[in-house]
């Protein structure tokens, strides 16, 4: 039996649902349970499916932490010995040093460094009062192999950080101490990337 002209434009027809939207869905579309059964995209799958593949890609292309197993400065950890420190910052960049690379446990390297840093007010009111401070550093360090006595690598490593001078003097100098502790941890991680990154010529 075949459908006639105005049967076919019924069936046609959109749905209007209570909300008034009407719905693509065909007449003709209709599952006999009245459910729409076509598959409905599933957008965190799809990320989730991305994000595995990305992974699986840069373990493909040999993708590996410079100091983990395997990696280019594999030989670094527990290898070096930084000279004992003298002061508070000394103590910040060389426990930095050695969450990075390590305790020495059979060091065959000695690292000497010379720590200079010096407060620069920037911030100044017009009573002349100084409200923040620039915490300039600097590190000089040398490594030197110990079983021959030669300088291997070295260099100079510079940064900066701030500090709000403002409150009573207790809390300025909580701020200028946070200040010196986290630069030092910036010069140490500099220091580690130039370890890392000549390495290949030394270690």
């Amino acid at each position: 039996m075949s459908l006639s002209n105005a049967d076919r434009q019924s069936s046609e027809r959109p749905l209007i649902t209570p909300s008034g939207r009407s719905s693509l869905r065909n007449l003709s579309e209709e599952r006999p349970n009245g459910r729409d059964e076509r598959p409905v995209a599933d957008c965190a799958g799809k990320v989730n499916r991305r994000s595995i593949l990305a992974v699986f890609a840069l373990a493909g292309c040999g993708f590996s932490p410079a100091l983990g197993p395997g990696g280019a400065a594999e030989g670094l950890q527990g290898s070096i010995r930084a000279a004992n420190p003298s002061d508070k910052n000394g103590f910040d960049l060389v426990e930095r040093l050695e969450e990075r690379i390590g305790r020495p446990e059979t060091a065959r390297f000695d690292l000497a460094y010379t720590i200079a840093t010096k407060a620069i007010g920037v911030g100044i009111t017009p009573d002349n009062a100084i409200t923040r401070y620039n915490l300039t550093g600097l590190v000089d360090w040398t490594l030197t192999e110990r079983a021959t006595g030669q300088r291997v690598a070295g260099g100079r490593v510079e940064n900066f950080t701030s500090y709000s001078a403002t409150g009573s003097t207790v809390a300025g100098l909580a701020a200028e101490e946070d200040a010196a502790f986290r630069l030092m941890r910036m010069l140490a991680d500099q220091i580690v990337s130039r370890l890392i990154a000549s390495s290949g010529v030394w270690s």
